[in-house]
């Protein structure tokens, strides 16, 4: 039996991961993963694009918002560069565009604004009901323990480690989905302790953005890409930075889908700490499509 890595490697994996190495001025090469799918995880551009754009801005300045379109699939065979591109700089705001590109080609353009600190009226949504993460079964467990129903070719995607540690509020039904609404909770945190950088806190939660996310437009029709025959990916993804945060300690993502159409699902989702406070906003549109 291969040993599992352990949630202090995992979560230096993806630290490394997202660790982009500047090539030249404004220019940026991203790591390549380790899934060995062959197609690079959205969450995983979005966050060495937002990685570019704050390295080439200097503090005080911090990443407050993000939007990125997709245009092409990764290829895990090959490294991501990342152009940015310097649009603005003012006193209190600067703006920065990333342009990622693979063999030529863009496969992601991201624009991030960035501000200066300061006080102002503050206002937040109440945060959600929920049970809290030590009351919750983790998602490994959940998926092992119908691991011998999966599929023998979506097995190993499907029991993969990975350094975000999920425990959903509603468990899924992988195996005998059945519509329910389009809204699911599940607290978050990368798997291990990391450092106190919040540049790098930033980036993880980018990361993060991109599960679950999808899925939540998948629930009122009772399917999902292990029973049926469906192809998914995200066209676009926005996110905004609300205030400060540590990913390492428990987030609730919650997720609600007040629309899908035309092959494409529409998401939200609301990111508290434990405490009640709201401290990021996500939106995406995403490809949802029914194969025959």
């Amino acid at each position: 039996m291969t040993e599992l890595p352990s949630p202090a490697a995992l979560a230096a994996d993806l630290c490394d991961l997202l660790d982009i190495e500047e090539l030249d001025t404004d220019l940026y090469r991203g790591k390549r993963g380790k899934d060995g799918f062959g197609r690079v995880f959205g969450g995983q551009v979005i966050a060495q694009a937002l990685q570019a754009a704050q390295r080439s801005t200097e503090a005080p300045k911090i990443a407050h918002s993000l939007h990125a379109n997709f245009m092409r699939p990764g290829n895990e065979d090959f490294p991501i560069l990342y152009r940015v591109v310097r649009d603005f700089e003012g006193k209190s705001f600067a703006t920065r565009r990333v342009i990622a590109l693979q063999k030529g080609q863009p496969i992601l353009t991201l624009t991030c604004s960035l501000q200066t600190p300061e006080e102002g009226l503050h206002h937040q949504d109440t945060m959600p009901d929920a049970p809290p993460p030590d009351a919750l079964q983790p998602d490994t467990e959940l998926r092992a323990a119908m691991a011998d129903r999966v599929p023998e070719r979506f097995r190993r995607t499907f029991l993969k480690p990975r350094p975000i540690e999920i425990r959903p509020v509603s468990p899924r039904s992988w195996l005998d989905p059945v519509k329910s609404a389009p809204r699911q909770q599940s607290w978050f945190r990368i798997c291990s302790a990391v450092g106190d950088d919040p540049v790098l806190h930033r980036a993880i939660l980018a990361y993060a953005s991109d599960m679950s996310l999808l899925g939540t437009g998948t629930l009122p029709h009772g399917i999902n890409w292990l029973t049926h025959n469906l192809q998914t990916a995200s066209l676009d993804h926005a996110l905004w930075l609300h205030a400060p945060f540590r990913a390492d300690q428990w987030l609730l993502y919650a997720c609600d889908s007040p629309w899908a159409g035309h092959a494409r699902s529409f998401n939200r989702g609301q990111i508290f700490t434990q405490d009640g406070r709201l401290v990021a906003s996500v939106a995406q549109e995403g490809l949802m499509r029914l194969r025959q």
